[in-house]
């Protein structure tokens, strides 16, 4: 989920756990039965405590530099959300250590796959983006 704020930056966690020591956008898993908003909506409200309003897709990345590092294989659906309600705060400390805004020119590094990839996609307004190299 690319959240941006009223002064264009977008909201980055640092990453712990098996995601460490990543930089990240938002996110989370796809439950069964569930669609893309629903999903997105409650992952964010549970990493961030943010409330999302007026979602639009605006990334589909297919992350192989993970599958590559891990051999996890995952495709990721990125909303941008302008419209929000709340302050981001940390919601599940063992899985993030802070969020912060960032310029999306500047990201901080390292950056995981699948976040570098939807900010690259949305910058170039690009909708498909692998990295296949």
């Amino acid at each position: 989920m690319i959240i941006q704020n009223e002064h264009g930056q977008v909201l980055i966690g640092r990453r712990k756990g098996s995601h460490s020591p990543y930089y990240s956008i938002p996110g989370g898993h796809l439950e069964n039965g569930e669609t893309f908003e629903v999903a997105a909506r409650k992952e964010i409200m549970e990493e961030t405590g943010l409330t999302l309003h007026n979602l639009h897709i605006v990334a589909l990345t297919n992350n192989l530099r993970t599958y590559r590092e891990s051999g996890k294989h995952y495709v990721s659906v990125t909303f941008l959300c302008t419209e929000f309600e709340g302050v981001p705060k940390v919601m599940e400390p063992e899985k993030c250590e802070s969020w912060g805004w960032y310029e999306m020119n500047h990201l901080p590094q390292p950056h995981f796959d699948a976040s570098e990839m939807a900010v690259k996609c949305f910058r170039k307004k690009q909708i498909y983006l692998s990295n296949q190299s």
